[in-house]
Parts: structure tokens; sequence; C-alpha cells
């Protein structure tokens, strides 16, 4: 359905392909509110639609505050004779330090919404990523919940109704059902303190998580846990291979292009790595060199950016390196999502087996009793 437009972009023509977009209630713009405005932008330009009119347009199709904002922030600096990337420079929570270079890298080149594509593609595959790790890891944290959620309620509900008749056997129940009988009660009547030492366990854990050393600490388990460090390396791998192909491919420098990854890679040791390839290439070194150095990167990781630095097509060897490990990373996760499937149905019905178990063995033994 098309769009309505405000009054003040009513005499721009509009290109097809804008649809309605639903409002945003947040204060912050998200990245699906972004990728709409990469798009309707490139659409725009590559229709000849100059800039300033663009932005302009785009201003009267979103239904985000935050991002309609932005955007009149956009119109006034460019107005003012700030360019593109400096104008997009101001505003950093919304567009990062890949987007803005990769922008002032096309200016003046004529070539904008080819880098406003290759933007939209790159966030196309950061979701798509997002959504793979989303849907491997979903199933086994249910399976997980629902089993919590299950012996919560056979010692709440279920166990306190037998308390009197085991009651009569006391001595002879069995280790298992006297634990399970203990944890009964201890759930219904100390389930008061007890969410209060949850919750405030957890805001330690929090307040440790935001403090340097324990982030570092998470950092490094991200990387060195054995089979999660290898999931986390080609995350990392994926995220900043993409940047840097993208950005070398555009004539970003590589110092510029090393920086921004810094920025993508939500990870200190990973960031003090692509530090040190960044102090190697200021040096004079290559970005292969750096590569070398760290006891974490695949040796064919190596190899190939040293191929890619020697015959002149390192872009293209990093994308292809982002693409091999999107896919080796996706295959990854989807065996680790099969592998704890059946673990997880193993535990339920281990944990299902003992609680049955303790209910049945002392009734057996009262019948036997009676008899």
């Amino acid at each position: 359905m098309a769009l309505e437009l405000r009054s003040e972009a009513a005499d721009t023509p509009r290109p097809p392909g804008f649809f309605r977009r639903t409002k945003s209630r947040r204060g912050r713009v998200s990245d699906k509110e972004r990728m709409f405005f990469t798009e309707q932008l490139a659409l725009l330009l590559e229709t000849g639609t100059n800039l300033h009119a663009g932005l302009r347009v785009l201003k009267g199709q979103v239904q985000s505050p935050a991002m309609e904002s932005v955007i009149e922030a956009l119109i006034s600096d460019v107005a003012g004779g700030k360019s593109f990337s400096q104008a997009l420079a101001r505003h950093p929570q919304v567009f990062t330090k890949t987007y803005v270079n990769l922008i002032a890298a096309s200016e003046g080149g004529g070539f904008m919404y080819q880098v406003l594509q290759q933007l939209l593609e790159m966030d196309e595959k950061r979701g798509q990523l997002r959504s793979t790790m989303v849907s491997a890891l979903s199933y086994p944290v249910f399976l997980l919940v629902f089993a919590l959620a299950v012996v919560i309620f056979v010692l709440v509900v279920v166990f306190p109704k037998f308390a009197e008749m085991f009651s009569l056997i006391q001595d002879q129940l069995p280790p298992t059902t006297v634990f399970l009988m203990a944890a009964s009660d201890f759930l219904r009547n100390q389930w008061v303190p007890l969410l209060g030492a949850i919750a405030l366990a957890m805001s330690l854990l929090r307040y440790w998580m935001a403090t340097p050393g324990g982030t570092q600490t998470l950092d490094r388990l991200k990387i060195r846990l054995p089979g999660i460090g290898a999931i986390f390396i080609k995350l990392y791998l994926v995220q900043s291979l993409r940047v840097m192909s993208l950005s070398l491919d555009n004539g970003v420098g590589i110092v510029d292009t090393l920086h921004a990854c810094r920025e993508v890679v939500r990870n200190r040791l990973f960031q003090r790595f692509i530090e040190s390839v960044e102090g190697r290439v200021q040096e004079g070194g290559g970005i292969a060199a750096g590569f070398s150095g760290s006891d974490f990167i695949p040796p064919i990781v190596e190899q190939m950016i040293t191929t890619g630095e020697e015959t002149g097509n390192l872009p293209k060897v990093m994308g292809r390196l982002a693409d091999f490990y999107e896919r080796e990373l996706g295959k990854r996760l989807d065996a680790v999502s099969r592998l704890a499937e059946p673990v997880m149905l193993l535990v339920m019905g281990a944990v299902v087996g003992l609680l049955v178990s303790s209910l049945i063995l002392p009734i057996f033994k009262l019948s036997r009793a009676v008899h």
C-alpha cells in the first residue's frame, strides 16, 4: 500500500517500493528502522533523486519518532554544508564507524547507492546469523525451562499430598524420597527468601559482569572453553572479516577499517587481537603478519589472508572467508542443537523417573505393610 507523503515532500517524486512502517514505541532506532532507511535511500539515489530531496522524502515515510528526529538532523546538517558522512557521524548510536567510513569513501564517486546496498546486505546477513543462533538455541532452552517447571510443580503440588502417608514409614523411605520431601518443604515454606536470594544473586552476577574483571573473564571463557570457543571464534571472524572485506573493497583505509572492526566485535580479547593487527600495520607490516601472531585464529585464515595480500585480492578473499565461516557457524549451531535435544530429553526422562520412583517405592512399601 502506498505511503502518504507529508506536505513538505508532496512535490517530490516517489519511486515504487515504499511500504507503510509500523510506528516504533521505543526511544531508540532499531536495526530494522536503520535497514529501512538504508534500503529506501539507496533506491532513491539509484533512481536519480539527489541526497537532500531523498532525505526529505524519507522523513515523510518513517513512523518512528526517533528515526524521524535523526533524519531531521541529517537534513539540517547536509543543508548547512556538512558532508553526508559527517552528518551520519553525529549519530554513532545509529550509524557505526563502518557505515560512516563507507559513505565517506563513496562521496564524490557517484556510487553511494551501491555502498548503501552493500551495507544493507551486510545488515541482512547479520540478522540472518542472529536468527540462526536464536533458532538453534531456543528449543534446548525451552526444554530446560519446561523440565524445571515440571520439577517445581511436582515438589510444590504433588509431594505434599503424600507427606502424611509417608510419615508412617519415615524410617523406611528411600534417600531420594527423603531429600525430595525436604526440598518440597523448603520450597513451600521458604519461597519468599529463596526468590530474594535468587534476585540478589542475579543482581550481583550482573554487577560483576559489568566490571572490567568480569567482562574480561567472560570474554576469555567465550574464546577458550572447548566447544563453545569454536562457535564464538567463528562468529567474531564472520563479523570482522565481513566489515574488512566491504570496507577495503570500497577504498577505506586499512587502519580505519581495523578501528571500525573493534566496534563490531563485542569481545575484549578479540578486540586486543585487532589492535595488535592495527599496530603491525602502523609499523609498516601487513594484515597477514598481524593475523599470524594469534593462537586462536585458524591457520586457514592466516594462509588465505597472506595469499590475498600477495595477489592484491584481499577484499575478495576476506569476503570468501566470511561466507565460509558463516556456513561453518550455521553447521556447528545446527549440530549443537541436534545434540542438545536428545541430551535434554534424557535429562528430563531421568528427572521424571527419579520423581516417580521416589513416590512409587514408598507406596509399595506401605501396601506390603498393610498386607
